[in-house]
């Protein structure tokens, strides 16, 4: 019997607790977008989007929409104190002018090296080049949020990438629907497993070799 996966809302939540109060944050497509839905009690996190808002807060309750608060995966924002809104020009010179602390991306592959790939898939011909590019380039740290295997159930931490690259040894921390590790010098660090999961487990499911910590633990959500 295969072990449960997390679901995405908790990966999101595991990813929060990465975040630190009074850190410029962008928030990429999927996954990532759900982190502002679990910013830590009494951290004041400025979350940052391409499409020019700063400053967001969660997700807008069903009937409260608005057209014009959205954040890079177009889902709609709730309206908070302080947030503040600019052409996307000015959003990608923030990034591009180095003043996002930590961006959260999703992937298709990660290397060993901590390179990405994600913005392509072409064999089914989906994906552009995009503000993740700037991203990866402009950001100080980057965060790594997506299920662990793919919908053929292949691994997408590799140990090269074979799809195109949108950045190279960029990748800090990968944090999974059954693991979070850490891409180091030495080779990927396994620091903590989902709950019923066995470093086994998850190194069967993961093509590099994986270094286990010695402070291993089960995710803390």
């Amino acid at each position: 019997m295969t072990s449960p996966r997390l679901n995405r809302e908790v990966i999101a939540m595991r990813v929060a607790r990465e975040l630190s109060d009074g850190k410029y944050v962008n928030l990429g497509t999927g996954i990532p977008t759900l982190v502002s839905q679990f910013t830590p009690e009494g951290y004041n996190i400025v979350y940052h989007s391409e499409s020019g808002v700063l400053n967001y807060g969660p997700l807008a309750k069903e009937g409260e929409e608005d057209i014009d608060l959205i954040n890079a995966g177009g889902q709609f924002l709730a309206p908070v104190p302080g947030m503040a809104f600019f052409t996307s020009a000015d959003a990608f010179a923030m990034v591009r002018g180095g003043h996002i602390d930590i961006t959260v991306l999703g992937a298709f592959q990660v290397s060993e090296h901590g390179d990405l790939a994600n913005w392509i898939l072409p064999t089914r011909g989906i994906g552009n080049i995009g503000g993740a590019m700037d991203l990866v380039a402009g950001a100080r740290r980057i965060i790594i949020a997506m299920e662990h295997t793919d919908s053929r159930n292949q691994p997408k931490v590799v140990l090269e990438c074979t799809l195109p690259l949108t950045g190279s040894r960029c990748v800090s921390l990968i944090v999974t629907d059954v693991a979070v590790i850490e891409v180091t010098p030495s080779g990927l660090v396994l620091k903590e497993v989902a709950p019923a999961w066995t470093p086994e487990e998850v190194q069967s499911i993961t093509e590099p070799w994986l270094i286990i910590s010695r402070d291993l633990k089960e995710m803390e959500i």
